[in-house]
């Protein structure tokens, strides 16, 4: 008798786990997406625009290269929005449905930083980073150092990137706990 208790609990926990999986794959490719989708926006996108562009027109590559760039991080950022939202439904359906994901809270809690990160990235920093180069007839690193357009850029451009390093690190971590379980 007690012998069947346990392989039926066995095989409900089995059954629970082997649910779980399409959820679990569902989790691992919204990350993989958005952290890739990161990672090569700015270690092969960026690069190899401005590279090619500039040297193509010297005088209007540089500026051509911030508008592709920019409107390939938006589509970046959407699919960081896309994911995060994923993420956190899968997360919380696995959470009730059982076994409970190791160290839910922290998990969702650097879900939404990241997600938080690039909502501000993309929805205050980048608007403002195209406003002022709408200001300026040519490259923004022609400007003076000390003109107040490039010094907000360049600010602004920095945060851009640190944000997005910082998203990108907590992808790792997030990774890393996939990886473990």
């Amino acid at each position: 008798m007690e012998r069947d208790a346990a392989n039926r609990l066995t095989r409900a926990g089995v059954s629970i786990i082997l649910r779980m999986r399409p959820l679990r794959y569902l989790y691992v490719l919204a990350l993989v997406l958005w952290l890739g989708g990161m990672a090569v926006a700015g270690l092969v996108v960026a690069p190899i625009t401005f590279g090619v562009l500039q040297a193509w027109d010297p005088a209007t590559g540089r500026v051509l290269a911030g508008q592709v760039f920019g409107a390939v991080l938006q589509r970046v950022y959407l699919i960081g929005y896309i994911a995060a939202v994923v993420m956190f439904v899968v997360l919380t359906v696995q959470r009730v449905l059982g076994p409970r994901p190791h160290a839910y809270g922290i998990r969702a809690g650097l879900l939404g930083l990241m997600l938080g990160l690039i909502v501000y990235s993309g929805l205050w920093l980048s608007p403002r980073i195209d406003q002022l180069q709408a200001q300026v007839t040519g490259p923004m690193n022609l400007l003076a150092v000390e003109d107040p357009r490039r010094v907000e850029f360049d600010g602004l451009h920095s945060l851009s990137t640190a944000l997005t390093m910082a998203a990108i690190a907590g992808g790792l971590v997030l990774l890393a706990w996939e990886t473990r379980e």
